[in-house]
């Protein structure tokens, strides 16, 4: 398949505007000399006027494979029920119906919660039955993603060469996109993992997280979205405060570990990260109480509270023009997260960055296997606008550490650059051979 001009069978793709790069040799692809056409490219995006970063499960893998860590894995329930069968072909016809592929755990999970729900219509015995499995098995589930949280904690407190460099990707991953000017816009963060890394990183690099909770003991899920923000009142200047730095806003799509259902309420619970499975924390009755919601379906946002909120949040932020968004290791398999960018992209002056980590092997005299994630991309971007995408795709541009060393910009480094090359011109000290009445005629503009 091709377009967009691009050759999908190959293994690396780079797409700008003004760049297009297809290859399956690495050693086809030089890091210094597309870093002079990608990094200034995405620095412009980077400043437009509405910035969102989308990410999936991408970023949990790659910083637990530089950690040397065992990430979560999307393994199938494995339900032992009377109704196990019809469970699994439901989650298997569903995710084909979602464009997904195969299913995983997420299916699994959310039709297992529609099964429950139904057979309490009709006020089936099975339904107690399988809400206690489904309860024991959620348990697993959490504690696998805590089991990863803890591993990765424990490596970084030995202080373990991995799992340092890991966690400074992780930290610089997260500045390049934070880094924004306060007069502009805030960044958005949405994310549809339920583990804490995101959270961890920016609470080590200061950078401040406004979401949709609040209080400091226990803190609330509020309906209102109340436009709060931060503020510091410059030395000298009374009256005048001013943006500070620094901030993001954050969503996590599909709820969180550590969020849980308190009587007609979702609050934050104090649950550390990597914490044992045993913490008390983590309530009893995981199936009606911890809020996390699988990869979507029909209707679903208005069968879950809250999860129309979360997408509300969503869809208000990206779709309006000059809006830019981000994907990194979001394998565009939710299709409620991609109608919303669809939508997002009938604006013609927003635009797509998709950055994914994508093998694409294929053995000598074979067709090409493009992998599942690569094939739901290739779906959703037939149909758009080239001008509006830009592309990064394969192993060498999802690499975490390629990307955050080589392509990702930096905001405040760039601002000292900027401010060194003015100081510079202004003292006639440049290297672009200018005469000297071009330069009396720069240091005077």
């Amino acid at each position: 398949m091709e377009f967009f001009g691009i050759d999908w069978t190959k293994k690396h793709i780079l797409k700008t505007n003004t760049k297009l790069v297809c290859t399956s040799e690495e050693e086809d692809l030089s890091a210094d000399e597309l870093r002079r056409e990608v990094e200034p490219w995405l620095s412009a995006i980077f400043q437009s006027e509405h910035l969102s970063v989308l990410i999936g499960s991408g970023l949990t893998s790659s910083v637990s494979f530089v950690a040397g860590v065992k990430p979560q894995e999307m393994w199938r329930l494995s339900l032992e029920h009377e109704l196990k069968e019809k469970i699994k072909a439901k989650a298997d016809k569903s995710a084909v119906d979602m464009n997904r592929g195969e299913a995983n755990i997420e299916d699994d999970i959310r039709v297992t919660l529609e099964l429950i729900n139904g057979l309490n219509i009709i006020d089936d015995e099975r339904a107690k039955t399988l809400s206690i499995e489904l309860n024991a098995k959620l348990r697993t589930f959490i504690s696998s993603i805590l089991s990863t949280e803890k591993e990765f904690f424990e490596k970084l407190h030995k202080e373990e060469e991995g799992a340092i460099k890991a966690f400074n990707l992780l930290k610089s991953f997260v500045l390049s996109f934070t880094s924004r000017s306060a007069s502009r816009e805030r960044l958005n963060l949405f994310t549809t993992n339920y583990d804490r890394f995101i959270e961890l990183a920016c609470d080590e690099t200061g950078v401040l997280l406004l979401d949709r909770f609040k209080g400091k003991i226990q803190p609330i899920f509020r309906n209102t979205r109340l436009e709060l923000d931060y503020h510091y009142n410059p030395p000298g200047i009374r009256g005048e405060p001013r943006y500070a730095e620094g901030v993001a806003r954050i969503t996590k799509l599909h709820g969180s570990i550590d969020w849980c259902f308190d009587s007609d309420r979702i609050i934050k619970t104090l649950l550390p990260f990597g914490a044992d499975d045993s913490h008390p924390a983590i309530p009893k009755n995981i199936t009606d109480q911890v809020v996390i919601y699988p990869n979507s379906s029909k209707d679903l946002e208005t069968a879950f509270y809250p999860y129309a909120e979360l997408f509300r949040d969503f869809s208000s932020s990206i779709c309006q023009p000059n809006s830019v968004i981000i994907t990194y290791g979001y394998g565009f398999g939710d299709s409620h997260i991609n109608r919303v960018i669809e939508d997002m992209m009938t604006i013609p002056s927003t635009h797509l960055v998709v950055i994914a980590w994508d093998k694409n092997y294929s053995k000598e005299g074979e067709a090409p296997n493009y992998g599942s994630g690569r094939d739901r991309i290739i779906r959703f971007l037939e149909d758009k606008n080239s001008a509006q995408c830009t592309l990064m795709i394969g192993e060498h541009f999802g690499n975490l550490e390629n990307l955050v060393e080589h392509y990702l910009p930096k905001s405040a480094i760039d601002r000292l650059t900027v401010k060194m090359q003015k100081i510079k011109d202004n003292r006639g000290d440049n290297k672009a051979g200018f005469g000297e009445g071009e330069t009396e005629q720069k240091t005077e503009a």
